[in-house]
């Protein structure tokens, strides 16, 4: 019991000092990894606390990975390191130049003292609830990039309410959660709209939607776009043996796609920007080059990871839409 002392009248929370003296144990040496603390009902019973007290101090320390319970056995030291004072847990759906955008920016705001893991769900609902599942009560604070997954609220559901953080796409099953969001039906109704004066050149709009991974709020903005503005349009969700016409604009949110229509065209000698246009979701330093300039409609990802940062550090709880951009080019 030498290992946590309590002090009454000190102005610090009971399970405050709990963890102080378990992280001073740690750093004088008296606590090594291995060693086991005190059980939950000892601590209460020596120093008249309620096991809900105890038990507070016990859990922030095993989020923050300290301390690690092997049940029916009790709490033992797992990390000698406490100068972390967050664990957070980041799920991503896919590794791509985007996402590492946003967690280079995360990282560059959140500060030294907080350890980040990152996961991939890979669009796989089992895969998502599976590392969910193992993750639950082992971190401070877990940030969710749901994507468009079928029952993935309810997954999410069953971590602490109060620790959750949703990325890049939100829905209403996850309005009472704090989130930097982008909205892709407003982004992509506003930024054609933007470059309007461009389109009335052209003779039809051709989006490439195989609607797997993209959200599907692309096609609903798409569609209101071209419907308020009486344009021809079409959705295929492949461009595979589909020859470009004259007079045709494609809207592309697959990069892929996109190497398949420039492909294409030089296979057909037609010209981009001229003979036919091309608007590419995301912005990639490449796409500024790429044939003299691809116009894009991209948020800012950068923003996205350091308003989430922002976010996390000062405690708050909003619901933030990033902000998106025409980036208007030669393809275009």
């Amino acid at each position: 019991m030498k290992i946590i002392s309590i002090q009454n009248n000190l102005g610090v929370p009971k399970y405050k000092q709990i963890i102080i003296t378990v992280e001073k144990g740690i750093e004088k040496g008296k606590l090594i990894k291995g060693d086991k603390l005190p059980s939950i009902n000892k601590v209460c019973l020596e120093f008249s606390l309620s096991r809900d007290t105890v038990l507070l101090a016990y859990d922030e320390l095993k989020k923050r990975g300290i301390i690690y319970a092997i049940r029916g056995k009790g709490y033992y030291i797992k990390s000698t390191e406490v100068r972390i004072k967050q664990r957070i847990f980041l799920l991503f759906d896919e590794l791509n130049i985007f996402k590492e955008d946003i967690y280079n920016s995360f990282l560059e705001t959140i500060g030294s003292d907080v350890q980040v893991d990152i996961f991939f769900h890979h669009f796989n609902i089992r895969v998502f609830q599976k590392l969910i599942n193992d993750s639950n009560g082992n971190y401070t604070k877990y940030i969710i990039m749901p994507t468009n997954l079928v029952e993935a609220a309810s997954v999410i559901k069953t971590l602490p309410v109060n620790d959750v953080y949703i990325l890049d796409q939100t829905n209403l099953d996850l309005k009472d959660f704090p989130a930097v969001y982008q909205n892709f039906v407003k982004d992509i109704y506003d930024r054609l709209q933007d470059g309007k004066s461009r389109l009335d050149k052209y003779e039809k709009l051709i989006m490439i939607f195989p609607g797997f991974r993209e959200p599907l709020g692309m096609r609903i903005g798409f569609e209101n776009f071209c419907k308020d503005f009486a344009f021809d349009y079409e959705i295929i969700t492949e461009f595979k043996n589909r020859e470009i016409n004259k007079g045709e604009v494609y809207i592309i949110p697959s990069d892929r796609d996109l190497v398949r229509v420039i492909e294409k065209s030089k296979l057909q000698n037609l010209n981009l920007g001229s003979d036919f246009g091309v608007i590419s979701y995301n912005e990639t330093p490449l796409k500024k080059v790429v044939e003299n300039g691809i116009t894009t409609i991209s948020t800012n990802f950068e923003a996205m990871g350091r308003i989430l940062a922002q976010m996390i550090l000062k405690g708050t709880k909003e619901q933030i839409e990033n902000k998106s951009a025409l980036n208007v080019r030669n393809s275009l």
